[in-house]
């Protein structure tokens, strides 16, 4: 479906279902919210991790994550 399809159907939906549908939304994809930091280390973080999102390449999942820390620490992860 296409934006413009998307829009038509929008158009059709009375107020209430608009909102019914902004609340599904913000359901399957939350707004992030700020947080605020006040040691430089966070910040930057926050920084890097933003640069990320905005390349288009996808987070590491919490279990990528640890499989990435066992491995440069010098072993590997054993799945369970």
């Amino acid at each position: 479906m296409t934006t413009e399809q998307l829009l038509e159907k929008w158009k059709t939906l009375d107020p209430e279902q608009q909102q019914q549908v902004l609340a599904f939304i913000e359901v399957i994809h939350p707004t992030p919210k700020p947080t605020q930091s006040s040691s430089r280390l966070g910040q930057q973080l926050r920084k890097i991790r933003q640069e990320i999102i905005e390349s288009g390449h996808p987070l590491l999942t919490p279990e990528e994550i640890e499989q990435e820390k066992a491995e440069r620490r010098g072993g590997y992860l054993n799945p369970s």
